[in-house]
């Protein structure tokens, strides 16, 4: 759709959260509300993005980035004082798309077909509605048959147009010039004292100017985020949403009840999800894999046929034919290459696995480049932290590290090299070569002696 601009409203505090952050930015599905409603207009064709933000403007800029251009609202005097700061960014003739930061369920061809049916018939304004059984909270479309009378708040609305179940979105379609021209116009006699954009409309109706409405196949999408409770049920609906996706798309989740995977997530064909298994961020999942139960994987990439059983991952790179687990933790700037063993309570952080290698039970590997089909035996710790800075080790290829082995770094053992268990390794190993660093035993006989009575 040519010269068509976005203008979304994101400036209230959003006070019936009780939230220090802006309301448009608390999360939902992994995205923060704003991005949601960025993602829906940039899905439905607009060319141009305006964000009109006020109350922490600073967090709300920060986070858009260059996806939007921002419109500063310096006083909160309601919806149409908010849209009149955008409109000495428009110029000329535009299709201008109106809606709130707070509605994320809204669909991008919800409003192409808004779009269409506005431009089809050379309307002034269009407006988006909906009919909800518990209309509570929003404002009421009154009409004469099928024309529109006027847009009521529910606040200023008489007790028979609070029964009214067609409801206001509060995403509009505008010409340009009516816009314009109309938000000139409008007042505060209201019930809030506030520049109401609905107001509008009466202005344009007065003036005999086309004024449609467009219905909402799916209330859902009329769901505005005012509340936490509001912010579940939407996340609820999400959610629900992506798994039934995913599960089209070739992807088992066995409890569907259990699961949570984020927006932004990608699924291969033939993954398996268990039970109790979280998936978070721009997490990658390739095919034949198996995630679960009880896992939470962020921001990963798992490769094909990989297994991640009773682990935590974050920022890790797990490759194919992994084994992980059970009870894992995968830190930030773990890589593992293929066919990697890492077993119950294995600590990796910042470390390069390479291909074949095993850390099955009871490690810390920190700051450690680890060869192929090296072995690391239970309870080894890299100590890499001297109480100021942190220092690198380096185990070769198919080296053999002994059970209970501390390699204080900075350190490298050789290809090859095996420690003897029990061992605090603090120099380098040459390659093929064995080190052992104990304490002599000592052997004392007959050392015990009954208490004397």
């Amino acid at each position: 759709m040519s010269n068509l601009v976005a203008v979304i409203m994101a400036a209230g505090k959003g006070t019936r959260m009780k939230s220090k952050l802006p309301k448009v930015m608390h999360s939902l599905a992994g995205k923060t509300l704003i991005e949601h409603v960025l993602d829906i207009v940039g899905r439905a064709g607009v060319d141009r993005s305006l964000v009109i933000v006020g109350h922490g403007r600073e967090g709300v800029e920060a986070l858009i980035e260059n996806r939007a251009e921002i419109v500063v609202q310096t006083e909160q005097l309601g919806t149409g004082h908010a849209v009149l700061q955008a409109m000495p960014y428009l110029e000329g003739e535009q299709t201008v798309l109106v809606l709130s930061g707070d509605q994320p369920l809204l669909k991008s061809e919800t409003l192409n077909e808004l779009v269409k049916l506005h431009q089809a018939q050379g309307a002034s304004a269009t407006v988006l509605t909906s009919y909800m059984e518990q209309p509570f909270g929003y404002g009421r479309i009154i009409k004469k048959g099928e024309k529109l009378v006027r847009i009521v708040e529910e606040k200023d609305a008489a007790p028979d147009e609070r029964e009214i179940k067609e409801i206001n979105t509060g995403t509009y379609c505008f010409k340009g010039s009516a816009l314009r021209d109309a938000l000139t116009k409008i007042t505060t006699q209201n019930a809030q004292g506030e520049y109401y954009l609905t107001e509008v409309f009466d202005v344009l109706l007065k003036h005999e100017k086309k004024v449609l409405t467009y219905r909402t196949v799916n209330s859902q999408e009329a769901l505005g985020i005012n509340s936490r409770g509001q912010l579940a049920e939407a996340e609820g609906i999400v959610r629900k949403n992506i798994l039934e996706h995913w599960m089209s798309e070739g992807v088992t989740i066995v409890d569907p009840a259990s699961t949570f995977i984020d927006a932004e997530v990608i699924l291969a064909q033939d993954v398996t999800i268990l039970p109790f298994t979280r998936l978070v961020g721009k997490t990658k999942i390739e095919e034949d894999s198996v995630i679960g139960p009880q896992t939470n994987i962020e921001n990963c990439t798992v490769g094909r046929g990989s297994e991640v059983t009773f682990s935590v991952a974050r920022d890790a790179v797990i490759g194919e034919c992994c084994h992980i687990g059970p009870f894992s933790y995968l830190r930030p700037g773990t890589k593992l290459d293929a066919r990697v063993k890492v077993g119950d309570f294995v600590e990796i952080k910042n470390s390069w696995v390479e291909m074949g290698a095993k850390i099955p039970h009871l490690s810390y590997i920190g700051d450690t480049h680890v060869g192929k089909s090296a072995n690391i035996g239970a309870g080894t710790i890299t100590c890499n932290y001297d109480g100021v800075n942190k220092h690198h080790t380096k185990i070769g290829d198919h080296a053999f590290i002994g059970s209970n082995t501390n390699l204080v770094a900075p350190l490298e053992v050789g290809e090859y090299a095996v420690t003897g268990a029990g061992s605090t390794i603090t120099k380098n190993v040459p390659a093929k070569a064995l080190v052992v660093e104990r304490s002599q035993q000592v052997v004392k006989e007959n050392w015990h002696r009954e208490k004397i009575k």
